[in-house]
């Protein structure tokens, strides 16, 4: 069953509040691997509420989450890579339009999982880059350590992907799938 991409009541609030403080949180911990850039696992939240929620969700809790994550760490709101993880949960959030796809459901097939690939890959790769070129333009950074940083962050949030978001949906799915002969007797 398909629902609104985005749905204003309490249960959609809610998500986003939780989603966000969990990223924002989250997104302190990481392991460094080039200048000011690290593998951040709460990048599998943005697969996770993406595939649950859809891409308003995703986008709204990884934009929301980062900005908490610069604000509470004290190195200043850096714009363009709060954007840039608000982008990626939007694409990662894309495959909650596919039919016939449904994690609550049990309902994903291995199309979709490609899909999720796909568009994750392909909005990391837009998000990063945007930064990037914010970063250099509006920020002053020097160019060849925000190259550093695009490749580091692509790489970093594509392994992320592939090694925790993509099977966490996958858990999630086979989970629910197993949960859903549960009858309500009235």
């Amino acid at each position: 069953m398909f629902t609104s991409l985005f749905q204003l009541n309490t249960k959609t609030v809610v998500t986003i509040g939780i989603g966000s403080a969990l990223y924002g949180i989250l997104g302190l911990l990481g392991f460094p691997i080039a200048p000011n850039t690290f593998i951040k696992p709460a990048v599998a939240l943005l697969v996770i509420f993406g595939a649950l929620f859809g891409p308003v969700v995703g986008f709204l809790i990884g934009f929301i989450g980062h900005l908490l994550t610069d604000l509470i760490s004290g190195w200043g709101i850096w714009w363009g890579w709060v954007l840039s993880s608000g982008i990626t949960g939007l694409f990662m959030g894309l495959v909650f339009t596919n039919k016939g796809f449904s994690v609550n459901d049990g309902q994903v097939k291995g199309r979709h999982l490609v899909f999720l690939a796909i568009s994750g890959l392909i909005g990391i790769i837009i998000a990063v880059s945007l930064a990037g070129a914010l970063d250099v333009w509006l920020m002053s950074e020097p160019a060849d350590k925000v190259v550093l940083q695009v490749i580091g962050a692509s790489v970093a949030n594509v392994i992320v992907l592939g090694a925790l978001g993509i099977p966490a949906v996958l858990g999630l799915t086979k989970w629910n799938r197993r949960n859903t002969n549960l009858k309500l007797d009235v």
